[in-house]
């Protein structure tokens, strides 16, 4: 099933300056123009297999990958290089994990500063000092 850009852009719920931008850092090929006659004639047609790149592009982002990350996934053979693919995906789980951790201690400290803040009226409130400081 031949589509257009913005039919590819819908199939992969982005928009079409998001396919464009995955264009040009090279992540999605862009095809060339048809030779025909007419302006329809001359548009750019995706497929399928299009959509599925761009579907693995969002999911890959969405679990934190970065774009240069998702572009050496797609280069890797998926039957070939699992030994590359699993050093990406622990190194991935690696910095969720630090992130976590960060983002566990942010709450710690802030349900500390909100339990120091409603155990007293007087003086100036911690959780603004904190931030002071």
């Amino acid at each position: 099933m031949a589509m257009t850009i913005s039919g590819l852009a819908r199939a992969g719920s982005v928009g079409v300056e998001t396919v464009r931008f995955y264009q040009r850092r090279g992540l999605l090929d862009t095809p060339d123009r048809p030779q025909g006659g007419g302006v329809s004639g001359r548009v750019r047609r995706y497929d399928e297999a299009d959509v599925r790149r761009l579907k693995f592009i969002r999911s890959a982002q969405a679990a934190g990958f970065t774009l240069e990350q998702i572009g050496e996934l797609l280069r890797l053979d998926a039957g070939q290089d699992r030994t590359r693919a699993r050093e990406l995906a622990a190194e991935r789980l690696a910095a969720l994990d630090l992130r976590i951790a960060e983002l566990q201690a942010a709450r710690d400290s802030l349900r500390r500063l909100a339990s120091a803040c409603h155990a007293s009226e007087e003086g100036p409130c911690p959780i603004i000092s904190a931030f002071e400081g």
